[in-house]
């Protein structure tokens, strides 16, 4: 099936701000950490970027599923006022991921990936989300988003996310993206990788002359760095004694910049600075739970009071001498 055209964001009430639009995938992910274990929880990049972004602003999304996706979970999405007029339900099997973590959770071992429909995935606008003007690309193949990108008039900020098989199998379609990006998001490992440069205020240099003009290189639980024209800005990851499943967690950190940066319409480097407190906020909400579970009880009270311990853990008095 295609997606209806006629199923609008104008026609649903929700968060105030610009449109966002999101493409990724869609995904029913069995988690298995030290301690439990959870079978086809919903998933996928997109449905964690759009999630963590309809907290603020409206959200349009656009992936694929087959016919095996569960209703629920559509409603979820739903629940959150995120259009889904651009997600296409296809005879077939939706695309699994499988992965166990470490005791530290720092590494993650990936035991089965079906692509699935998602492995003849094609983007495909609904004619009202053309003028989207806030876009996030999530970690899809550089084709793809480019595709996304010929279908969208003149947006205002376009952020992606990309990773090392990318990197290395599609570096000519992925400098293409990057060309017409305003902002990247990789990991340190990814940003060595594309800018053949060890150092990372030297790698993120490198990528910024390809285009995009905000590198963020995302740190895991080290955090994240973000590089400008007007210099650099480290945002911390919250500190948390308890981490229950940290999938999804660069999605929506993502997802809760952009929502924020389509809220406020705020796309100067202060403003992104703001915005990736917020989407580290968001970020450090999603690994208390398993899949989405923890965003489903959240509300902007607790929102807000977790951007406000971000102030109180970065505050400082002016060293003087």
């Amino acid at each position: 099936m295609k997606p209806d055209p006629d199923r609008a964001v104008a026609k649903q009430t929700g968060p105030t701000g610009s449109p966002l639009l999101v493409v990724g995938s869609l995904a029913l992910d069995t988690i298995e950490t030290q301690s439990s274990r959870r079978e086809e929880v919903l998933g996928g990049a997109a449905c964690y970027a759009s999630f963590a972004a309809s907290f603020f602003a409206p959200v349009r999304l656009v992936g694929v599923v087959g016919s095996d996706f569960p209703a629920d979970h559509e409603a979820l999405l739903s629940s959150r006022h995120i259009d889904l007029a651009g997600l296409e339900r296809v005879s077939g099997r939706t695309f699994r991921w499988a992965g166990r973590y470490a005791v530290d959770f720092n590494k993650r071992t990936t035991l089965d990936t079906q692509l699935n429909v998602f492995e003849t995935f094609r983007p495909k606008l609904p004619p009202a989300y053309a003028d989207s003007p806030f876009v996030f690309l999530a970690n899809i193949d550089p084709v793809l988003q480019l595709e996304v990108l010929g279908q969208v008039r003149r947006p205002r900020f376009v952020a992606c996310d990309t990773m090392n098989f990318w990197i290395g199998g599609k570096r000519a379609e992925l400098l293409r993206v990057l060309e017409r990006a305003n902002m990247v998001l990789l990991n340190d490992e990814e940003a060595r990788q594309l800018s053949s440069k060890d150092n990372l205020p030297a790698a993120a240099s490198a990528i910024r002359g390809m285009g995009p003009g905000a590198v963020v290189i995302k740190r895991g639980d080290a955090g994240a760095l973000f590089f400008c024209e007007d210099g650099v800005f480290a945002v911390p990851a919250f500190p948390l004694e308890g981490v229950v499943d940290p999938t999804g967690a660069g999605d929506s950190f993502a997802g809760g910049c952009m929502g924020w940066l389509a809220r406020t319409g705020d796309i100067s480097p202060v403003g992104i600075r703001t915005a990736l407190v917020v989407g580290s906020a968001l970020a450090s909400f999603c690994v208390e739970d398993f899949s989405l579970d923890r965003f489903r009880s959240l509300d902007e009270t607790a929102i807000r009071a977790r951007c406000a311990a971000f102030a109180q853990l970065v505050r400082f008095e002016a060293v003087s001498f």
